[in-house]
Formats: C-alpha cells, sequence, structure tokens
C-alpha cells in the first residue's frame, strides 16, 4: 500500500486532482498497486482555513507519505496579498522542503498538432526527442524581485 498525499489546492486543481485520481486508481487496478489518499490543503484553500498557505503538519505529512499528488494552487482573490502569504508561496515552499530540484518536461511529436508546432517539418520528420529540465531552486522562483 503507497500512502499519497493529495493537494488539489485551488480552482481547477479540484477538478483536475478528481480526475488524476481516477486515473491513479485505474493505474493501480491494472498493476496491482493500492494506495492510501488522504486530503490535505494547500495555497489559497489552506489560506482560507489556517491563515497561511501551507502549514507545518502538511509539510510533515508530505514528507512522511510514498508520494505527493498536487493541483494547482492560486488565483485573483489572493493576489493582493503580500508575497510570503499568497498561494505560490506554499508552493515553493513545499518544493524546498521536498528537495524538488528540476521540472522535467518531455517533448512529444503529435501528428494532429503539427500545425500548431514552432517545429519545422524538416526536424519532425526527423523525430523528435526532447526533454526540458527547468530548475526550480532560483531565479524566478526564489531569486529576488523585480526586473533587470
Amino acid at each position: 500500500m503507497y500512502e499519497i498525499a493529495v493537494l488539489p489546492a485551488d480552482g481547477i486543481g479540484k477538478d483536475v486532482m478528481a480526475q488524476a485520481i481516477k486515473a491513479l486508481l485505474k493505474v493501480g487496478r491494472r498493476f496491482g498497486h493500492s494506495f492510501q489518499l488522504t486530503e490535505y490543503d494547500v495555497g489559497g484553500a489552506s489560506i482560507e482555513k489556517y491563515g497561511e498557505p501551507l502549514t507545518s503538519e502538511v509539510i510533515s505529512e508530505c514528507k512522511r507519505s510514498d508520494a505527493v499528488l498536487l493541483g494547482a494552487v492560486g488565483g485573483p482573490t489572493w493576489d493582493h496579498l503580500p508575497l510570503e502569504s499568497r498561494p505560490e508561496y506554499g508552493l515553493l515552499l513545499l518544493r524546498k522542503q521536498l528537495g524538488c530540484f528540476a521540472n522535467l518536461r518531455p517533448i512529444k511529436h503529435y501528428p494532429c498538432l503539427e500545425k500548431k508546432t514552432p517545429l519545422k517539418r524538416d526536424i519532425l520528420d526527423r523525430g523528435v526527442d526532447l526533454i526540458v529540465c527547468r530548475e526550480l531552486m532560483n531565479g524566478l522562483y526564489y531569486g529576488d524581485r523585480g526586473f533587470r
């Protein structure tokens, strides 16, 4: 049994999470895995209940879990708050506490989207096998705010 911390978060995150859980359970049935899903608040949902975007209790539960399934944080409701009190800060804090240092984003060619890609046809014909590694610990996420 795998213990999964489920953090639906805000707005569309709740809808996306419902579908992600359906997919996870289907994968579990197909490959013989079972899951204990426990839901926690993060982002705006946590601000509304606890006055902060991520509580120390949720951090502890996420660290104790085998995995964290996260929805989407943020929304215009909380845009007026200072940075440390906004939903996105909860996401940054969670990433930092869990040691998440990169997003891995594979790039795959889907024929139905050929007219939407910026890649030239001759590149597509040779095949696309790329992965973008986006670091999460500096710059836009944790660096000084402002413009240069």
